[in-house]
């Protein structure tokens, strides 16, 4: 393994240890509660959602929620990409019910609200075959609920094999529709070609064949007021950004929406990213081992930058304005490595104090 030789800063705390399955989502609700989940990519998960309590990893809301059946799809989770809690009293949590970047499970796929204070389901929203194609991996959602009715989600559709897209979800009626599908902006870059611990991450199979790694659309963000919805495909460095309005503007028509994204330029190569009350995008550098910050200005820093942040993965911000995120080591598994898994127990949970709470949602 070749670990970066830059001087360590920034003042990293480790919350969590993870000795058992690989986590990708984190998210802490308005009172301090922290929600993790584990997708099924290979390590045996017990509980794709689950709360830590203490120095206790619960399933939550309970085991039953978390104990798929293919016969009820629609009743419990199957592989949870990402939740979030949006402090206003709901957990959302996005089943991609993609085992390993399957096809998702018919009627499997769907982001599910759950009541922080009862711990009870609210409400289930699930996806049309025009929605969530064969090839759709959900990966990160954001809620704003301002708009519409009751608000919208924003979600991205990840696709290692067809094309990427933000799918934008009405919270009153649960229509649903695709924007940007096979744009740029929400593409992988051909031409990416990331360098982690040393080497260039690619796909190398124990037959010795290889092949690039590209993954769409991936981290994603909301301004503040709801104005601006950030994102970014994991296989690239820059950051794009769309008016949200534009997105509900019914003269523009779809196809042309594209011409409407900003490219803020390279910001690193990210996972997760998330949104301060103040403005400022936040995005992991995978690359670098290190939490870059995106000023409203567009001037970018780095926060923290540390030889422990082994792949920062879903980024969240507390109302205890600390920055927390998962290091979850993804390049080191088995599917870049001719076969042989290179991670190295325990996973972290870190925060980082940042002295801004998180964007409001309402």
């Amino acid at each position: 393994m070749f670990l970066p030789t830059e001087k360590n800063f920034g003042e990293l705390e480790q919350v969590h240890a993870f000795y058992d399955e690989m986590p990708t989502g984190v998210s802490i609700s308005e009172n301090g509660r922290i929600f993790v989940n584990f997708p099924e990519w290979g390590d045996k998960v017990k509980a794709t959602v689950a709360e830590i309590v203490g120095e206790q990893v619960i399933p939550y809301p309970n085991q039953e929620l978390n104990t798929f059946n293919s016969k009820y799809p629609q009743k419990a989770f199957l592989s949870v990409q990402s939740i979030v809690a949006d402090g206003a009293g709901t957990l959302w949590v996005l089943d991609t019910a993609a085992p390993n970047f399957s096809v998702p499970i018919e009627g499997g796929a769907k982001l599910v609200a759950i009541d922080l204070a009862t711990n009870t389901v609210k409400k289930v929203y699930s996806f049309s075959e025009e929605v969530v194609l064969p090839t759709t991996y959900l990966n990160d959602v954001r809620i704003d609920l301002r708009r519409n009715a009751e608000g919208v989600a924003y979600i991205t559709d990840s696709s290692i094999k067809g094309p990427g897209a933000i799918i934008v979800l009405d919270l009153a009626t649960g229509d649903a529709f695709r924007i940007l599908d096979g744009s740029i902006s929400t593409a992988a870059d051909p031409s990416f070609l990331p360098k982690v611990e040393g080497e260039i991450l690619m796909n190398r199979d124990s037959d010795g064949s290889t092949s690039p790694w590209q993954v769409a659309v991936d981290g994603i963000a909301i301004s503040p007021g709801g104005k601006i919805l950030y994102f970014s495909p994991l296989s690239s460095r820059h950051l794009y950004s769309i008016e949200t309005d534009l997105i509900f503007d019914s003269e523009i028509a779809d196809q042309d929406l594209a011409k409407h994204v900003k490219d803020w330029g390279e910001k690193g190569a990210s996972d997760g990213m998330i949104t301060a009350e103040d403005g400022t995008v936040y995005a992991g550098d995978y690359e670098n081992n290190s939490i870059r910050a995106i000023h409203p200005d567009g001037t970018m820093s780095t926060v923290v930058h540390d030889s422990r942040i082994l792949w920062p993965d879903t980024l969240s911000i507390g109302s205890d304005k600390y920055l927390y995120f998962n290091a979850n080591q993804l390049q080191r598994q088995a599917g870049f490595h001719r076969g042989i898994d290179l991670r190295e127990k325990p996973y972290s949970l870190f925060r980082i104090y940042i002295g801004k709470g998180p964007a409001k949602v309402k």
